[in-house]
């Protein structure tokens, strides 16, 4: 029967909401949800998200800030703390000084993202992306008018862009790339040779911008430093822009809160483009934020161990499946694991496996939601969340190994 609500003949959808599509990794998180709540026994490794609660310190500073009358509208591009907290946290993770205009505020990461095309994509303007890429990226640059160019970086490479590669996509029209290291979904970390490789090519290309999703910079499992790219060549420091946020170190997804730091026009048009959108971010998760950044860092580094930790289960785990292979990522809270074994085979059911979403829909119906590669831009592979239990995460590879050997 038809849902009376979508009966709306007369409306006409703008094409930036027409060209884009739902977020795959949201939508299978959401799938997850509704299948547990009809009774479903489903373990969730869809979810990026922390399942560590945020630490008391940062909460008592959100409280603190509510009864000090912080309840009010802040700076567009933030609260003077909050910036100044950004600015010693990228001198002490970079090296590089940035002053307090350089630094923008949003709610989230993404929306700091989506504000940074949106303030200097024109059409067809083309923005380098890696691939697997985080699913939000293409998305954005659609919306926005752009034109993503897609560079498959395979397993062979570490799922790493090369300066070969990077130098073959760029044309007069790029305008940006996009560098997510530690990666969603591959956890791939780029080293400090690697990263000064790449900007021998960019320092070549100066109508090129880089956009760094740093993120999960915190999540780090190699030796020593994590090194990012306006610390590998800080020649390419007016052309970087740098995104990170609070939502994945610190357990505060829910508190909606990212920054950037980069180029004061960039830095002033997202201001300005916020300023017509939302007027600033939440005055009590800024102060939280501001708490984090500049407080104590024990929590990520313990959280950091039990990540590590959790991965070399679930690496190990997933290794002794007949049919499936995962590379152990050097950072982030995610798998890639190969499912090439488990394609083309056959389903109890009489299903053929014929691509990575067959098989995460046929491990969906045995217990476990996960993603799969496609929604990342290569297959076939899908992606499993580790920020949950060491527990949960048994009891996933248990379920897919069985499942696995049902294959015929």
């Amino acid at each position: 029967m038809k849902d009376a609500r979508w009966e709306m003949p007369d409306f006409k959808l703008a094409k930036r909401v027409t060209r884009i599509k739902p977020s795959p990794s949201t939508a299978a998180a959401a799938r997850a949800k509704e299948l547990k709540a009809a009774g479903r026994d489903i373990v969730d490794m869809t979810v990026g998200e922390p399942d560590f609660d945020t630490p008391d310190i940062i909460k008592q500073a959100a409280v603190a800030a509510m009864q000090a009358g912080q309840t009010k509208y802040t700076a567009v591009n933030g609260t003077l703390e909050l910036r100044q907290a950004i600015a010693a946290r990228m001198k002490r993770h970079t090296g590089q000084d940035y002053a307090l205009d350089q630094i923008t505020v949003g709610g989230g990461g993404k929306q700091i993202i989506f504000l940074a095309f949106m303030a200097s994509i024109d059409d067809d303007d083309e923005v380098i992306i890696p691939a697997p890429y985080w699913v939000s990226y293409p998305d954005m640059v659609i919306a926005n008018e752009g034109k993503p160019v897609i560079v498959t970086c395979p397993e062979d490479n570490g799922f790493k862009l090369t300066p070969e590669a990077l130098e073959a996509a760029i044309t007069p029209k790029t305008r940006w790339l996009v560098l997510n290291s530690p990666s969603n979904p591959t956890g791939a970390v780029y080293n400090e040779a690697e990263l000064k490789a790449l900007g021998a090519v960019l320092e070549r290309h100066p109508h090129v911008f880089v956009l760094t999703d740093e993120i999960y910079d915190e999540i780090w499992f190699g030796e020593g430093k994590l090194v990012s790219l306006v610390e590998a060549v800080p020649a390419l420091k007016e052309r970087i822009f740098a995104v990170n946020g609070v939502s994945k170190s610190y357990a505060m997804t829910g508190w909606r809160l990212g920054y950037a730091v980069g180029p004061l026009v960039l830095v002033n048009a997202i201001n300005k483009l916020q300023s017509q959108i939302s007027s600033c971010p939440s005055s009590i998760s800024q102060a939280a934020a501001a708490a984090a950044l500049s407080g104590d860092q024990s929590f990520v580094a313990e959280s950091g161990k039990a990540y590590r930790r959790r991965r070399d289960v679930a690496v190990e785990l997933l290794n002794g499946i007949p049919g499936l292979s995962c590379k152990a990522p050097d950072g982030a809270f995610y798998l890639f694991a190969n499912c090439s074994g488990a394609i083309g085979k056959t389903a109890p059911s009489g299903q053929k496996i014929e691509n990575d979403l067959d098989f995460v829909l046929y491990l969906l119906d045995n217990g476990v939601a996960a993603i799969h590669g496609a929604a990342y831009g290569l297959s076939p592979y899908f992606r499993l969340s580790t920020a949950t239990s060491e527990d949960l995460i048994r009891e996933a590879c248990r379920r897919i190994e069985a499942a696995c050997a049902a294959l015929s």
